[in-house]
């Protein structure tokens, strides 16, 4: 039978069910008449509840384990009390200041997008993902620290206000004077640009005699590209964190569907796909079980949110998974702060 819509439940249906799901939330466990009729604001006896029970059995919103007298929600359930029911918490003061903590200060943005998953992840007890930024960065300035007679610093600041650091090791003779010519070459040349189109330009204007800076300066100008080239391609596009927080008492249980869940997430261009999805909403997006058929065996839910750049536009996804019973109505704000954070952090 198809689930009806939650205004075509009566008042009691409405209370029960909703007392059953969060009571299942909070547990993990199927709850039963007895349990329901001991709590506040519910004055039914146990049989009317049962009664109850099962007309919300029959439109497919409960459904009995065959190991308990009990009832817990099925992900169609799970899906009308998110939609129509959940009320939603905003994120504590100590949780959005972990938060803020966290994420800001980070000179490099794959720092402040491990970040957030981190925390997401220690204050939701589910695992944090994050779709990075597949862009490469536009350039505005460099720089160059000498740190021995071998080795320098070398700076980018991009034009969205990252700063990546990398070690280079200097051409033979390279003096503080060499340095700053790159410098300031660099910044006067190849600002507004990409990496792959800095290199193109670079290498184009040493060909044709018109880059005006010594050998020394060249080498070092194409190795620091060269790096930071190299690092880009090999960003990871999804950031993993706390994958023990899945193993929970409940997991014991159920040690087949965590593993298959465990095997999901490193299959990372999967959860990436799946991510992408969330890349389109305007708000927070929420994934219940075999909603999709990623997490058809694990019974997961994903809670995801786009978090946007300096544009307006949106450049990735921060989220959590974890277990279908996740305390939906406490990490759905969490999530969609977090992803706030990030968006005035990188515009």
């Amino acid at each position: 039978m198809i689930a009806p819509p939650i205004t075509e439940l009566t008042d009691r249906a409405r209370d029960v069910f909703r007392l059953a799901v969060e009571s299942y939330i909070e547990t993990g466990q199927p709850v039963g008449s007895r349990t329901l009729s001991k709590l506040p604001g519910l004055n039914l006896s146990p049989a009317s509840i049962r009664n109850v029970m099962q007309d919300l059995e029959e439109f497919g919103l409960l459904a009995a384990p065959h190991t308990s007298a009990g009832r817990m929600p099925t992900e169609t359930g799970l899906r009308l009390f998110v939609d129509g029911m959940m009320q939603a918490a905003e994120p504590s003061a100590e949780e959005r200041a972990a938060i803020e903590s966290h994420v800001k200060g980070r000179g490099l943005i794959e720092d402040a997008l491990a970040a957030a998953t981190s925390v997401l992840s220690g204050l939701s007890a589910c695992a944090g993902l994050v779709l990075v930024p597949k862009h490469e960065p536009v350039l505005r300035q460099f720089g160059f620290v000498p740190l021995s007679a071998q080795q320098a610093l070398a700076v980018l600041v991009g034009q969205d206000g990252s700063v990546e650091n990398r070690v280079v090791d200097l051409p033979p003779g390279m003096t503080a004077g060499a340095l700053n010519e790159a410098a300031n070459y660099m910044s006067a040349t190849l600002s507004g640009l990409t990496l792959a189109q800095a290199r193109v330009k670079l290498e184009r204007e040493i060909s044709d005699g018109r880059a005006a800076i010594d050998a020394a300066a060249r080498e070092l100008v194409s190795r620091g590209l060269a790096i930071w080239s190299e690092d880009g391609a090999s960003r990871p596009v999804l950031i993993v964190r706390g994958q023990a927080n899945l193993i929970d008492q409940s997991a014991a249980e159920d040690l087949d569907r965590v593993r298959q869940l465990l095997d999901e997430l490193e299959g990372k261009e999967e959860i990436s796909r799946l991510l992408e999805n969330a890349r389109t909403g305007a708000a927070t997006r929420i994934f219940i079980g075999s909603e999709n058929k990623l997490f058809s065996l694990s019974g997961s839910s994903v809670i995801a949110a786009p978090y946007r750049g300096q544009d307006g536009r949106v450049v990735g996804v921060v989220g959590v998974i974890g277990p279908t019973r996740l305390n939906y109505a406490r990490v759905v704000p969490m999530v969609d702060f977090t992803a706030q954070t990030l968006s005035r952090l990188i515009g």
